[in-house]
């Protein structure tokens, strides 16, 4: 029997992962759609949420300990993330997030090749471009070049030709400009109950596509010669831009009604919907390197990254972890019990309310009663895909190094700070900026590669448990914020990327690159251009 393609389409608000299988199956399912009877306003909350399910779930894990904001507590598991800390990076490492981000992107081109005469739905296919560039733009920059121009097709193509990360740069970015013009053109439906990210505001959509735009074009800040150029030409377009000014967030419906309808961040780190608590929440616990920073280097530390931390005291700590003794008690990467970093007898801090419930507060006086309303209120949280805070140190660092297209790097700077305080639900933000302006590489003082450094700082803290894999890439193309590397590293430099994972080494062996494992911690042609 002939293969027909099949996409699974969420129209209302669960959410799940999709095998492999689930895309080709010889069976006509009575719990299936046919392609031919898809239409984009079925396909685009599946495609969103699923999306969404990887970042939120093994893309943070990574971009945390790459980062060194969580470490794994090795007080209840030995040695835990060796692969993570030696770095073993092989073909299997993280595989998963290539895989399943491939599958999720196709349901996104799906939408952008919908056969549509009439345009009616043009504004479903801008929000499709839109979150295609926001996805692409990971893989490229976890493996540099990548299948492309021939990937992501109805027409499924086991083989598609790999395409360089310059190219697929351009390519989005041009996407993305094409996704404002259908918007601006106020073209066919409006999407409502299929947008579950701002609700059928396209302007929203447009501000976030403009600072989508931005990022890229800011992730360039190292390249050269015609890139370079295309870089600065792309920036000019931006004078007088509108860019997001609030998280921006993607809910279906989340809710504590079955693990599949909760935030899946949740139930992969906190509670499931009846309120077991799964193996990470016990696994992944604040680093050392975080809980130095966040309590002022009370240790006295004399490692020189710890230096600009001194007596700065960060107000957001006792909201993103857990507070022993009143302050954020890490472990350090790759330590076992007894050595330093994981002193015998210590009780280890845990992931706060303000990571697992925002700004929301908890009412409940009694134990009990706390674990259910965290359950309810952490299980119907919105997930992230930008918050204000990135998009504030976005617009800092590219006014301090494209002053004639974006202006007061300062304010932004400082407002990514409130903003961060504000998603956690802290305060105390006005008197940390006034402490940190005072040191340089961790607030707005000194020279602008110091200013470099505070930003790419503030960044790290900002975005611990929510969108750490940003940080990772900037530490590629700046070298900052520095982290020390796990006691049990086998290489003196974090990797600029990882290997190509087994599919491609399966099924596309004819156009996948041959890469060594040296070659993800080298600056070569592997390298993602924007690291090189």
């Amino acid at each position: 029997m002939k293969n027909k393609l099949y996409l699974i389409a969420l129209a209302g608000v669960l959410m799940g992962t999709t095998a492999c299988n689930d895309y080709m199956d010889i069976n006509e399912s009575p719990d299936r759609i046919a392609v031919s009877n898809l239409t984009p306003n079925f396909v685009l909350p599946g495609a969103i949420s699923n999306s969404y399910y990887v970042q939120a779930r093994r893309l943070n894990l990574f971009g945390g300990i790459m980062m060194n904001s969580v470490a794994g507590n090795s007080y209840s598991y030995g040695t835990p993330f060796v692969d993570e800390y030696s770095p073993n990076i092989t073909s299997a490492f993280y595989a998963d997030v290539w895989d399943q981000l491939f599958r999720q992107i196709s349901n996104f081109q799906f939408i952008i090749d919908y056969s549509d005469p009439s345009g009616q739905y043009s504004q479903y296919k801008a929000i499709a471009k839109v979150m295609k560039a926001y996805y692409v733009q990971t893989l490229t920059d976890l493996w540099g070049d990548m299948p492309y121009s021939e990937a992501f097709k109805r027409e499924l193509n086991l083989t598609p030709k790999y395409d360089k990360g310059e190219d697929i740069y351009k390519a989005s970015i041009a996407d993305i400009e094409n996704a404002i013009q259908l918007i601006d053109s106020k073209k066919g439906d409006v999407p409502a109950s299929a947008d579950i990210v701002f609700k059928g505001s396209m302007a929203k959509w447009k501000n976030f596509a403009n600072t989508l735009k931005l990022r890229y074009l800011v992730r360039m800040s190292n390249v050269t010669g015609d890139m370079a150029t295309y870089r600065d030409q792309k920036l000019a377009t931006l004078q007088g831009a509108s860019y997001i000014d609030a998280d921006v967030t993607v809910n279906p419906g989340y809710s504590q009604s079955s693990d599949a309808q909760q935030n899946p961040w949740m139930n992969y780190y906190i509670y499931t919907s009846s309120g077991a608590q799964p193996q990470n929440w016990t696994l992944v616990v604040p680093s050392e390197h975080i809980s130095i920073a966040l309590n002022g280097n009370k240790e006295n530390d004399t490692r020189e990254v710890y230096q600009k931390f001194k007596n700065i005291i960060d107000g957001r700590r006792g909201r993103m972890f857990t507070l022993v003794g009143g302050n954020v008690e890490g472990v350090r990467q790759g330590a076992t019990p007894g050595q330093p970093g994981a002193a015998s007898g210590r009780t280890v801090s845990r992931t706060g309310d303000g990571l697992i419930i925002g700004s929301q507060t908890i009412t409940a006086t009694d134990p009990a009663g706390r674990k259910a309303e965290l359950i309810q209120k952490g299980s119907s949280k919105a997930g992230v895909l930008m918050t204000k805070a990135e998009a504030e140190f976005l617009l800092a660092e590219a006014a301090l190094r494209y002053p004639s297209v974006v202006s007061n790097a300062q304010g932004h700077f400082e407002a990514g700070i409130t903003a961060s305080y504000a998603y956690l639900g802290a305060t105390g933000a006005p008197a940390y900026i006034t402490a940190v302006n005072l040191v340089p590489k961790l607030g707005w003082t000194g020279s602008d590669d110091n200013k470099v450094e505070a930003i790419m700082t503030q960044k790290w803290i900002a975005l611990t448990g929510i969108n750490p894999e940003q940080s990772y890439f900037d530490y590629t193309r700046t070298g900052y914020p520095v982290t020390p590397l796990p006691t049990i590293s086998l290489n003196p430099v974090k990797p600029n990327r990882l290997l190509y994972p087994n599919s491609e080494y399966q099924s596309n062996t004819n156009n996948v690159p041959s890469m060594a494992a040296a070659d993800v911690f080298a600056k070569n042609k592997f390298t993602p251009f924007w690291a090189r």
